[in-house]
Order: C-alpha cells, then sequence, then structure tokens
C-alpha cells in the first residue's frame, strides 16, 4: 500500500477508534476494544493493510492483543474523545516533558494553561522533537512548551504513560510551563 493510501487508512481508523466507533458501526468495551474482524469488516480492508498501519505507524497509535477469550483485538492506545478506561496507572514522570502547539494557540495557553478539551487527558511528549512533530500537525509555526513535570508531580498532579510512550495529565496549569 503506497504511503499516501496508509496515512488516510490510519487516519480514517483513528476515527473509528478513537472518536466515532458507531459511524462504523463498532460497539468497544469499557477499554476501547474491538475484535480485530470487526474492524477489517468496518473499514473493508484486509488484514495486510491493518497490519501496515499498526506496524508502520510512527507514533504507535494503535495496540493488538489477545483478549481473554481468545479474540484478537484492537484499541487506539491513547486520544479517544469517548468514555475509556485505558487502564493505566499513575507513573512518576521525567523532570521535563513537553508540547508541540501551533503559534497561534500560544497566548490563550500562556494564559490558561493547557488542557484535554474533548479527550480524557493532556498528551505530553518525552523530547522536543516528537513534540515539534506533533505541533506540525495542523501546519503553521511551531511552538514546543516546556511543561515542568518534576514539579507538578510534587504538587499532586497524576502522570500516565501509555503503551506507546505518550505522557498523559489532566491539566497543566501555566505556571508549570516554560
Amino acid at each position: 500500500m503506497e504511503r499516501g493510501a496508509l496515512v488516510r487508512l490510519s487516519k480514517r481508523m483513528s476515527l473509528a477508534l478513537r472518536h466515532d466507533p458507531g459511524r462504523f458501526g463498532l460497539a468497544p468495551d469499557q477499554g476501547g476494544w474491538v475484535a480485530v474482524t470487526d474492524l477489517l469488516a468496518a473499514m473493508r480492508i484486509d488484514r495486510a493493510a491493518l497490519d501496515q498501519v499498526v506496524v508502520g505507524n510512527d507514533k504507535q497509535r494503535f495496540a493488538i492483543e489477545r483478549g481473554v477469550d481468545g479474540v484478537e483485538r484492537i484499541r487506539a492506545n491513547q486520544g479517544h474523545s469517548f468514555p475509556v478506561e485505558l487502564g493505566l496507572t499513575p507513573t512518576p514522570p521525567p523532570a521535563r516533558l513537553y508540547h508541540g502547539t501551533g503559534a497561534a494557540a500560544l497566548d490563550s495557553i500562556r494564559a490558561t494553561g493547557l488542557h484535554r478539551g474533548g479527550r480524557h487527558h493532556v498528551h505530553l511528549s518525552p523530547d522536543v522533537e516528537t513534540a515539534r512533530r506533533v505541533g506540525a500537525r495542523r501546519g503553521g509555526a511551531v511552538v514546543v512548551l516546556a511543561v515542568d513535570a518534576a514539579a507538578m508531580a510534587r504538587d499532586g498532579h497524576a502522570f500516565y504513560r501509555s503503551a506507546n510512550g505518550v505522557w498523559l495529565t489532566d491539566v497543566v496549569p501555566s505556571a508549570y510551563l516554560s
């Protein structure tokens, strides 16, 4: 499958597994999992295409596992806009984390901090380069903010690390940003 088709399929899978499963006739369980066979039918793709997206996705957005019932299932690692229990446990963060965003959002972020919006958590990157790539998704000038995660943790903010290495928290008050 050519790169452009893979990107389009990855975006459709994100829509189905992170935002609007009902649109595709999918009914995720509490953990956001759906049977791989159900997703293949909903996406009208074969297993090879699915595997190309899952393995080739540089952000490792998707996870596949075999459930206790023996059924192979898939879910998005994070970023859901519908209720889902990812089973994450609080984890001490590194001293610094990073958030990439567009320059147009900077004044608002400086005033109110980072908020999860329609998602379950604020997403943070472990390094500047990853944050820069994330911030560049929307086009325009990119700003990378440093988050004083050590101070946030000391002050009682919980952090979680998703399966693909993205750091998650409920909010980042502006006092912890530079």
